[in-house]
């Protein structure tokens, strides 16, 4: 055998070894030069998820998606084509010049393509350890042309990001499928809502379903339904250019995943590797249906029966409809403010108020946020915002909605009273300079 043959036959070896391991999943990319098929995968490096078309339960539609490649039960995290799927298996996921990923159908019509404004003279996608699909240049390991955490589905994993990028206005959030069948968009969203303080929100189209506590520096200050977190940590990045969250495993091993399902419930899973289960570790909004009933001036308490009360020295705005169970209207004040005489009263163990009409202090201390609030008419509560008991100030200049209380609660909010509403023991305390 000549030495040409031997070379032949070597280069068509190795031209089957790499088209094998293309189909057999071992590789983590695709090139310009091979797209990938339906019923092909790719793997990241470290065999943690896997890419490829799918169908979504009952359907025979068929989608690009990323799962988890260890866990028996597929658990899909993201989908490309969410929108507009490929009716039958001729799906094709091709990587081109400059860099756009594209998913065409039999006709080589693109159904789905990404977007960027970057560009990459020798493209790849890349499916990474983190469950990040990404597009970069073969000779760069940083720079990315696009990446799939830029556009989560219904699931938000550890690095992705939510909120708002001040520069650009670009929003990033989750949103849920319509239904198990239907990876398309849904009705509800879960993200990071930057009015007033930052604070977590379900959404229902644009109708609010749910609100979580600000931003106290070091998570989401308030939750109730929150177990004594070991497993992750959140971070913000919260500045003039951008407030975005996120959060990280404590334990990189461990397996946990935030998502927004079609019913309204934004659910924490961890996955129990003893019971091959995924375990719900917390879900908003809770059971107790506490969330945005009271109206205003109203307080939630979970355990009481009827749920809604009032702020101590409020009243029903109508007694008749609350005595009905129609607590919609909420609360008003026994006493009208006077403005210059006013006290305040301290309340404990609350999530604190709504916070569209609010006005942010970073740099003051609780002494000097009730002087600021005092100074204003228009300002009725105050609070320290930050769990490491720094300076920060929130003043409300509305009336306080979406109040509820109970020992898991760990804020403090001062809410603005009549003198005449305020106790002998209160004045006296603060004409001595009391707390």
């Amino acid at each position: 055998m000549g030495l040409e043959d031997k070379k032949d036959i070597f280069s068509f070896i190795m031209i089957n070894l790499v088209l094998t391991s293309i189909v057999s999943g071992s590789t983590d990319t695709i090139t310009s030069s091979i797209p990938l098929k339906d019923g092909d995968t790719i793997i990241s490096s470290r065999g943690l998820f896997e890419l490829g078309f799918f169908s979504p339960g009952n359907s025979k539609n068929r989608y690009i998606g990323i799962w988890y490649k260890s866990i028996p039960a597929k658990t899909v995290v993201w989908v490309a084509n969410r929108e507009t799927p490929v009716i039958d298996n001729s799906g094709m996921l091709k990587i081109t010049n400059p860099g756009v990923l594209t998913i065409t159908n039999d006709k080589n019509t693109i159904i789905w393509s990404s977007n960027s404004s970057k560009a990459a003279p020798n493209p790849i996608a890349q499916l990474l350890d983190s469950g990040n699909l990404v597009v970069r240049d073969k000779n760069d390991n940083i720079d990315f042309v696009w990446q799939s955490f830029d556009y989560p589905g219904d699931t938000l994993l550890p690095g992705m990001k939510m909120g708002k990028d001040l520069v650009t206005g670009r929003e990033s959030y989750i949103t849920s499928w319509k239904n198990d069948d239907d990876p398309s968009t849904g009705e509800y969203t879960f993200g990071c809502d930057v009015t007033g303080y930052p604070h977590q929100v379900i959404k229902k189209g644009q109708v609010l379903q749910y609100r979580g506590e600000p931003w106290n520096g070091i998570d989401f200050g308030g939750i109730s339904v929150l177990p004594q977190n070991a497993i992750y940590k959140f971070d913000m990045a919260f500045n003039e250019h951008e407030v975005l969250y996120t959060y990280t495993m404590f334990n990189s091993s461990m397996i946990s995943r935030l998502t927004m399902n079609h019913s309204g419930v934004a659910q924490r899973w961890v996955w129990a590797d003893q019971v091959k289960d995924w375990i719900v570790y917390f879900s908003i909004p809770a059971a107790d249906g506490c969330d945005l009933v009271c109206g205003a001036y109203g307080t939630c308490a979970v355990n009481s029966f009827p749920k809604c009360g009032c702020v101590d020295k409020f009243v029903p705005k109508y007694q008749n409809e609350w005595n009905g169970a129609n607590w919609s209207k909420g609360c008003v004040r026994k006493r009208a403010l006077n403005c210059k005489t006013d006290g305040f009263v301290k309340h404990a163990n609350i999530k604190l108020p709504d916070l569209q009409y609010t006005m942010l202090y970073k740099n003051v201390t609780l002494a000097q946020c009730e002087k600021l609030c005092l100074k204003n008419c228009s300002c009725v509560a105050y609070a320290n915002i930050l769990k490491t008991g720094g300076t920060g100030c929130m003043l409300w200049m509305g009336d306080l909605v979406d109040i509820q209380e109970g020992p898991s609660y760990s804020s403090v909010l001062y809410i603005r009273m009549a003198s005449s509403d305020l106790g002998l023991f209160t004045k006296m305390c603060k004409h001595e300079g009391f707390d």
